[in-house]
């Protein structure tokens, strides 16, 4: 039997339209708004993508979008300077500085230059370290999208064997993180893995986050376990010259034929990450106000 496919559009949408009733709720019954600022430095090309989809599924749900784009040579204590207004300004909940920043700027110095509080991608060190130590954190956007996923497929993760193919600081670590705060008995599995093939093979649950265009195959997974594909490749298209398409860590076709469930590439994971982050922008609101957290947006 055929894997189930989640959907991550209609999923994201869901998410999205939660986050847009939390928000009316707030207007209406305590006169506040939340606020995103996304800081946008140089024209790349993917980059203004990303934050012009951002800018529109923010102002959707009913928030405060506040765009800042700055020239590529900007001096990084300009950028500092920027951030550090954010940081004090009442009417902003959550700051996101989009990635990659151009080469003379210190990506970590920028980072941690946002206040936890206000750090709405979860990259902040101690946002970092929080998440680690099971403490209340600001959560990666991507991460807590393939938890929703998951908690909405599965129900309760308790004592389920996860496998995370992927070590990375924005996907790979903070995934393992929350696998264990649901109770999850966690692998994280790389490229020096020995036995790589097995140990996903023993795995209920796999999430595949190395940047390898279909890596994972079917005989990698075992009968009925859940694959969450984190990856996006754009590699060359098989029957069209001259043209790509885009694939995900997992070979889909053969992994389908053995997992119970699997997401899509596109249109799994990644529709899930701007929908959480709304999501993370509204619970640092309401955090930031003393109210109480959105159920069921949270990890």
């Amino acid at each position: 039997m055929a894997a189930k496919v989640i959907d991550g559009k209609i999923f994201a949408a869901g998410v999205r339209a939660q986050v847009g009733e939390q928000v009316l709720r707030l207007k209406n019954e305590k006169n506040i708004i939340p606020g995103l600022a996304v800081i946008l430095v140089g024209e790349d090309a993917a980059s203004q993508v990303y934050v012009r989809n951002k800018h529109t599924s923010t102002i959707e749900v009913g928030m405060n979008s506040y765009e800042h784009r700055l020239d590529s040579n900007t001096p990084e204590v300009d950028l500092l300077a920027l951030i550090d207004q954010l940081n004090n300004d009442p009417k902003v909940h959550g700051i996101l500085c989009q990635l990659p920043l151009p080469g003379h700027l210190n990506e970590e110095l920028v980072i941690n230059s946002i206040i936890p509080e206000k750090d709405v991608d979860g990259f902040h060190i101690s946002n970092v370290g929080m998440l680690a130590t099971g403490q209340k954190s600001m959560v990666p956007c991507t991460p807590l999208g393939c938890l929703m996923m998951l908690r909405d497929h599965l129900g309760l993760l308790s004592g389920l064997n996860a496998v995370v193919v992927g070590r990375s600081n924005i996907v790979g670590k903070p995934m393992a993180n929350l696998l264990l705060r649901d109770s999850c008995t966690v692998t994280i599995a790389h490229s020096r893995t020995k036995n790589i093939e097995s140990i996903c093979r023993n795995a209920d649950i796999v999430i595949a986050a190395v940047g390898q265009p279909e890596m994972i195959t079917g005989d990698w997974i075992g009968d009925g376990a859940t694959v969450i594909d984190v990856g996006i490749n754009r590699i060359p298209h098989p029957e069209k010259d001259g043209k790509f398409k885009l694939v995900g860590d997992v070979h889909f076709e053969s992994v389908s034929a053995k997992a119970g469930a699997i997401t899509p590439v596109p249109g799994g994971v990644g529709p899930m990450t701007i929908a959480c982050l709304l999501a993370n922008t509204l619970t640092a609101c309401c955090r930031s106000n003393g109210l109480e957290e959105p159920e069921g947006l949270t990890a």
